[in-house]
């Protein structure tokens, strides 16, 4: 029994030859293989296939022992021949490829083109995420400050009563303070200075909540936790409140100039920002940078941490519980205001209590921020010879000096900061 099987085909091209496909063994006779051509003629469709490629195995002399030997051994190896009739041909050739190297080089071909695609696909799912988280940041930056827009235009008039109380030194009751500003302003003079306000904390309370909100989940994936610790709430407000305050303070400090006596003459925000730079350089913008940071940064902390305390209690209260079951069962049919997981009257209830501890906690680094804003080049202090020069002029209470217009005004600023801000998270569908 022969170690080949010879399937033979008519040259459909004519000439004197025929084509014919051999499964061989490990050798074959030489005598079945006499008449070999040394070139390969295209006239055999089994030779010119693309998929196939040709190469010269062995000279047959007198050392093959009347065999020929095949240098590659693949199973169920194919030889693909041109015969010829003119007995002059002393080589083999054999095609390099078998029908299973064939099937496996196909499947190659596929894996390596779905390869390619699921790195496309890959590729693109990463620019869609990366897209996806820049819109995200956005979105969440103007929830805070649409928030700051509509909280600081609410209680501009109360701004405006404290800084008078910090600036001027005023000593007047409340109600004579209102009276004056109305008689001498008219009602447009308690917004005095509101939009360069907004200027400043619309971008500064973006920031503020934005940061907060990524400081803490990142705590909370670098701690493992379940749930926020305190400590964490804190520590990401304090960080929010520097982060906010390092980027902002420029415009604050314009603000303080243009509120202040003389300030009008300045001629608004580019005015007073050309006017501190030509006469006291760039870093005048920065009066009173350490007091800020070590008044944001507590402040932070109380505002954020305490506001997340009490939501994190009534949460994980009965009521609360069952406010949140309720909620996952009714789902997008609630409208935009029963989606606030506190509900309207605790997110400002929430949202004012915890300003008004962040206040009282840090006011006194609040007044002489400000009198170091208020300094010009040539007479300034530092901010502890200030905190002194403040508690000699007028004792201890001159550092709380407007505390009660602050604290009227940052009850309703802050609930109302706060209740816009998650309102906005709800209606741009901030994730």
């Amino acid at each position: 029994m022969l170690g080949f099987r010879i399937d033979s085909f008519e040259n459909p091209y004519g000439g004197g030859g025929g084509g014919g496909g051999l499964f061989l063994e490990s050798t074959v006779p030489v005598s079945f293989v006499s008449f070999i051509s040394s070139r390969i003629d295209c006239s055999n469709p089994c030779l010119c296939s693309s998929s196939y490629s040709t190469r010269v195995l062995k000279k047959m002399d007198s050392s093959s022992n009347g065999f020929f030997e095949r240098k590659e051994r693949g199973i169920n190896g194919f030889l693909c021949v041109s015969l010829s009739s003119s007995g002059n041909s002393e080589y083999v050739e054999e095609s390099s490829n078998s029908l299973l190297n064939q099937e496996n080089g196909e499947k190659m071909m596929n894996v390596e083109e779905e390869s390619v695609e699921k790195k496309q696909t890959q590729k693109q799912n990463r620019i869609r995420l990366r897209q996806k988280g820049a819109m995200n940041t956005t979105k969440h930056l103007w929830s805070g400050a649409i928030a700051a827009m509509v909280s600081r235009t609410f209680v501009a008039p109360l701004e405006r009563l404290k800084l008078e109380y910090i600036l001027r030194g005023e000593k007047k009751n409340l109600f004579e303070l209102i009276k004056t500003i109305a008689a001498s302003q008219g009602l447009k003079g308690f917004w005095k200075g509101n939009f360069v306000n907004i200027l400043r904390t619309a971008p500064f309370k973006a920031i503020n909540f934005y940061a907060y909100d990524t400081y803490r989940k990142n705590l909370l994936k670098m701690s493992g936790n379940e749930s926020t610790t305190n400590v964490e709430r804190f520590l990401a407000g304090a960080s929010a409140g520097i982060t906010a305050t390092i980027l902002c303070l420029p415009l604050d400090t314009i603000r303080t100039k243009l509120v202040a006596p003389g300030g009008e003459s300045l001629g608004g925000v580019v005015g007073a920002f050309r006017h501190m730079l030509q006469t006291e350089g760039f870093f005048s913008l920065y009066k009173g940078l350490l007091p800020s940071i070590l008044s944001m940064a507590p402040a932070g902390a109380v505002f954020y941490g305490v506001y997340d305390i009490l939501k994190s209690a009534y949460l994980h209260s009965p009521e609360g519980r069952k406010r949140t079951k309720y909620m996952n069962q009714q789902g997008q049919e609630l409208n935009a205001f029963e989606q606030l997981e506190l509900g309207p009257f605790r997110t400002l209830l929430y949202g004012a209590i915890s300003g008004a501890c962040a206040e009282a906690a840090t006011y006194p680094f609040e007044v002489v921020r400000r009198q170091l804003q208020m300094q010009v080049k040539a007479t300034r202090l530092s901010p502890l010879a200030t905190c002194a020069k403040i508690v000699e002029r007028g004792g201890v209470p001159a550092l709380y000096a407007g505390l009660i217009p602050s604290l009227l005004q940052v009850l309703p600023s802050a609930g109302i900061s706060y209740f816009v801000y998650e309102f906005m998270k709800i209606i741009f569908k901030v994730e």
